[in-house]
């Protein structure tokens, strides 16, 4: 038998045993941060916003369209870290953004 020192890991949620190369490959996908339309984001991304957000304890409105330049991730994949000139400790959810090319 041929030396064969891959290790398996059980994906739970397919029922399969994977390479755990390919598990961990299927993990960093998993825990990437996209934005409305799909696109991955990353720290330091510009993003454009989708939709007019009120924004809590600020007492103003964010436009459709507002550039919100330099975001960095957080632990949750849903919510990103902001700053605008107005508004200090922004914190926006990746669904009402998109990723500015």
């Amino acid at each position: 038998m041929a030396g064969n020192d891959d290790e398996y890991i059980y994906d739970e949620a397919t029922g399969e045993w994977l390479p755990a190369s390919e598990a961990a490959a299927k993990a960093a996908a998993a825990s990437a941060v996209y934005d409305s339309a799909g696109n991955v984001l990353a720290d330091g991304d510009a993003v454009t916003l989708i939709k007019d957000l009120k924004v809590k304890g600020a007492g103003q409105t964010l436009k459709q369209g507002t550039v919100i330049r330099s975001i960095r991730l957080t632990d949750n994949p849903e919510e990103i870290d902001c700053r605008h000139d107005t508004i200090k400790g922004l914190v926006l959810r990746t669904e009402f953004v998109r990723k500015k090319n």
